[in-house]
This record gives C-alpha cells, structure tokens and sequence, in this order.
C-alpha cells in the first residue's frame, strides 16, 4: 500500500509529535481508517518531507510522530508560469489541479475582454484559499513538496510584461507557429491561455509587441480547460522532466 502524504501548515522537525489540522486527521482517521502505528509522510510546502508515524488522536485531532527528514522535492527543472483567463464553474478548479500536478510553479488568474467572471475582493481571496487547497490536495496526490504560487486576478494587459525566457501565447488561429526548439533549453517559460471565446486581436498583438509567441496546438480547438495541459505537457516533455 502506498504510504499517504499528508500537508499541514505547522513547522516541521525530527523528533516533534504534532496534530494535524482538522481536514487531514479526519482524512487519515475517517477515510483511509489508518491505526496507530501507521506510516504517512508529511510536508509543509517548505521543500522536502518526513516521514512520520500516526501515533494516536482522533478523528478531529490526529497525531502524527515526526521522524527523517528526506530533501526531495520532485520539481520540475523548468519553471512554468501559467497566465489563463478566469473560467465558469469548476473548470478553473481543474486547471489549478492538474497544472499543480504537472509542475506548474505559478498561476495567475487574468481578466480579458472576454472573461465572463468577474470576483470582488472578498469572493476573491476566498476563491484563491480554495485554489490552494485545490493545489495541495495535487501536491499530496502527485509526490511535490512545494506548492504552486496562486495570486490574485490581474489585468491581461498588465501580465504581458511578464519576465521569462520563452512567452507563449495559444492562439488557434495563427499559421506561423514556429516549431519548439529542444537546443538551448530555457529556464523559465511563461504560457498565456485566453477564455472561452479567445483572447482578441488586440489582446494577442499586445502580447507579441511584449514578447509573446503565437503557439497553435494543431488542428483541433481546444477547450480552455484543455489547451492549457496540452501546452503544459508539451513544453514540459522539451525542456522539463516529463520524458
């Protein structure tokens, strides 16, 4: 059986026995009806992880023993910094889930012409605190250790200025997309995805004028959930550590 991982947001060290956060002992106790005795790992997003022995509580208030400390961190070479539109129902929610999963370091939610989600700042940070949790349910499911950076919506026109070594913007209907080059391998990419309607003419020249490469993912119109994993997994089996 594969030992479970398990965050908290409490420091970590050798030697210290603590308890987990409500969710997750309800999680060890309820769901997986692990024993004391039980093996799980923990980590804290801080890099690294523990293992850790469950060594009794309940299912509001488990307590785990902290034991050795391992440095893996199982992260991506390439840092990826996804800008895409804010989308309706969960499909943000996805995005956020499997981008953590396939090792994007940064997310940042865009405001486009086209969005048709609009948050004021309450609903705001409430969405960005589930997004995280989004994000550390993936980083316990998927073995990362460090969690993505997820920040508040920001104006597309304003993300363009990012800095990375490759900018790429997805847009379906441009016919000179230039092939990828394996050779020199960049460190940092920054992938902008537009809404469901597509980002605008204006919106795409911008991010060209600011450094942005037209990238067309073949002749089939993704889904905005979509598009951006496919591009992710693209970029990541170049210049990442998927093949």
């Amino acid at each position: 059986m594969r030992v479970p991982r398990l965050f908290t947001g409490q420091p970590l060290a050798t030697g210290m026995e603590i308890t987990l956060e409500p969710g997750a002992s309800r999680h060890v106790v309820t769901v997986l009806r692990l024993a004391p005795g039980s093996s799980v790992t923990l980590f804290n997003g801080e890099g690294g992880e523990y293992a850790a022995i469950l060594s009794g509580g309940s299912a509001k208030q488990a307590k785990v023993s902290v034991g050795g400390f391992s440095d893996t961190n199982r992260q991506s070479p390439l840092a990826i910094h996804l800008g895409i539109a804010l989308s309706k129902g969960d499909r943000f929610d996805w995005v956020v889930q499997k981008a953590t999963e396939l090792g994007v370091g940064q997310i940042t939610p865009l405001i486009t012409t086209r969005t048709q989600v609009r948050l004021g700042a309450e609903r705001q940070q409430k969405k960005i605190q589930h997004w995280r949790q989004v994000a550390i349910s993936a980083c316990e499911q998927s073995g990362r250790n460090l969690l993505p950076s997820i920040v508040s919506a920001v104006p597309c026109l304003e993300w363009f200025q990012i800095q990375a070594d490759v900018k790429l913007v997805l847009h379906p209907a441009t016919t000179n997309s230039p092939p990828l080059s394996i050779d020199p391998k960049p460190v940092s990419v920054a992938l902008l995805v537009g809404p469901e309607g597509g980002l605008t003419s204006d919106e795409v020249s911008s991010a060209q004028r600011l450094g942005f490469t037209p990238l067309r993912l073949g002749p089939r119109t993704l889904r905005t959930e979509t598009a951006p994993l496919t591009a992710i997994s693209i970029v990541q089996a170049f210049w990442g550590d998927m093949l």
